[in-house]
């Protein structure tokens, strides 16, 4: 899997680049054959427009949201974009400057405004950005696009109009919550979100909501906080960006990159500052995974497991097998903050300049913990794990903890296995064999990659100057094999006659079976769904 191809000509610059939206669904050139089950719309998220007058964006997810839509229909293709209408992307157009703090980016006060006017506006507490510009995904009957502040906002994925905008603080005791929820096969939905509760109470929530009633009432509104999961720093929370649920237990990895809420406060209220201002990195708590059972809900105190130090945004899977949970992640060794290496300035550097800037970073990996459930009759020193096709440690120590090593599952230096995706309707929560994923070379999305966990073997499709998109899966109907569907990815090619094209491959083979090319630029996109 690993990827030696060089990228001299620096092409990738060019989807981190603002672009117009589109009036009208614009056509399609098609080569290839698409298959004729494959009917529906891939919808993807992702930044759109990175400055606002003559003020930049500073970092990847600062850029305002931008929803795409490819429509597959009757073996035509169409490819449109709509800019989602949030607060945030309002203002800052209305007033052709940063109104409201990103990510990244700190917003200040009116520069038109008297010097009273604006230091009075810095102690006017925290305006949290309403930036969708993370996922898509239906609650009940509706879609929303999301990032991870306590804002989502319904759109219509049809005409990508935007709706309205929905603060979850009325109907959950939660901050906000992951851009990455699971679904269960009756339609609940279940996600994770800090909650910052009385005398600065720290805890992790674990949220449900309900799938459509009869009533016609909106399911946000029966949303509730089903579990509480303990914070290890009362006033240091954990960044959480996904979490893992089989069919009887959620698994939360708290790890040790770290929101300093003193620092939140203090700074965001007194001189501005941007959200990873407050970050900071713990080179001694190093990385707990914390279990609930999940019917009923109930988190079990007794089970504390550790193990070192590593960055985590994505789960691939997580599933039960004799008596263990196996937890597949895409990790980055260590505590420093990954996201630190995500600024602009350093994805738009020249292709040497860029490798060197990755050389700092952490170094990616996919592994596989594997979390024994009866941790109380065995010996001090063993390893737990008997199953037979992992490596996977863990061995009780002394103070009650279980230490876990993982097994490795893929690692090249400076390649991340990333934005993994697998056959989610089936095999989500259950023993598998595949996962597909973006490849990372030195931080810039070059190839589709599938991984089999269970032999490690890859595969690979790649071509010179294209930069895809996470693949998404879709099952072929009546697919009896895991893999017996389609990959569908965004990719552009800049120089190209028409840059941009959603590319079908054989999930199967990683062949390619068709594109459709259109005659715009499209930036990078992060997360999506296909709707058929």
């Amino acid at each position: 899997m690993v990827s030696h191809v060089e990228h001299p000509a620096a092409g990738y610059k060019k989807i981190f680049e603002t672009v117009e939206e589109l009036n009208e669904p614009i056509p399609a050139a098609i080569t290839g054959v698409i298959p004729s089950w494959l009917g529906g719309s891939l919808l993807r998220m992702g930044p759109g427009l990175f400055e606002v007058g003559d003020e930049p964006f500073h970092h990847l997810f600062d850029g305002q949201a931008l929803m795409h839509k490819f429509d597959l229909k009757n073996g035509q293709v169409t490819y449109y974009r709509k800019f989602i209408r949030t607060d945030s992307y309002v203002r800052a157009m209305t007033e052709n400057r940063v109104v409201i703090t990103e990510f990244g980016t700190a917003a200040y006060p009116d520069p038109c405004k008297n010097i009273f006017s604006r230091f009075f506006t810095y102690f006017r507490g925290i305006e949290v950005t309403d930036n969708c510009l993370v996922n898509v995904y239906p609650i009940g009957e509706d879609f929303y696009a999301v990032t991870e502040t306590n804002y989502i906002t319904k759109v219509d994925p049809n005409s990508l109009e935007t709706l309205k905008k929905v603060d979850l603080c009325k109907y959950l005791s939660v901050n906000g919550v992951t851009a990455h929820p699971h679904t269960d096969t009756d339609g609940t939905i279940y996600n994770i979100g800090n909650c910052f509760g009385k005398n600065m109470s720290l805890a992790y929530n674990i949220v449900k909501i309900p799938p459509a009633q009869k009533d016609e009432l909106d399911p946000i509104e029966k949303s509730q906080v089903v579990v509480q999961l303990p914070s290890s720093e009362r006033l240091k929370p954990s960044y959480v960006h996904s979490f893992g649920m089989t069919d009887d237990y959620f698994v939360f990895v708290e790890q040790p990159v770290k929101i300093n809420l003193l620092k939140f406060l203090a700074a965001w209220n007194i001189r501005g500052a941007a959200y990873m201002d407050c970050f900071e990195s713990s080179d001694s708590m190093g990385t707990l995974f914390h279990l609930a059972t999940k019917d009923p809900a109930v988190y079990m105190s007794s089970h504390k497991f550790r193990t070192s130090a590593f960055n985590l945004f994505h789960h691939i899977n997580t599933y039960e097998d004799e008596g263990f949970i196996i937890v597949d992640l895409c990790t980055w060794k260590g505590h420093d903050f990954v996201y630190n290496y995500l600024y602009l300035a350093n994805l738009r550097k020249e292709w040497e300049g860029l490798k060197k800037a990755a050389t700092r970073a952490p170094q990616p990996e996919v592994r596989r913990y594997v979390l024994p459930l009866d941790v109380h009759r065995e010996e001090l020193g063993k390893n737990l794990v008997s199953l037979s096709y992992t490596t996977a440690t863990a061995v009780l120590h002394g103070d009650g903890t279980v230490w876990l090593e993982p097994e490795v599952l893929f690692s090249g230096p400076r390649q991340a296995f990333e934005f993994p995706q697998i056959n989610y309707s089936q095999y989500r929560g259950k023993k598998y064999s595949f996962a597909y994923g973006l490849g990372l070379n030195h931080f810039i999305p070059d190839r589709i990659v599938k991984l089999n966990v269970q032999t490690k073997e890859t595969w690979v499709w790649q071509e010179e100057e294209c930069y895809p998109s996470e693949p998404l899966f879709v099952p072929t109907p009546g697919a009896t094999e895991e893999d017996d569907g389609v990959l569908l990815s965004i990719v552009v090619e800049p120089g190209a006659e028409r840059p941009g094209f959603l590319l079908v491959l054989d999930a199967m083979k990683l062949t390619e079976l068709a594109r459709a090319e259109v005659n715009v630029i499209i930036p990078v996109t992060l997360h999506g769904m296909y709707r058929p």
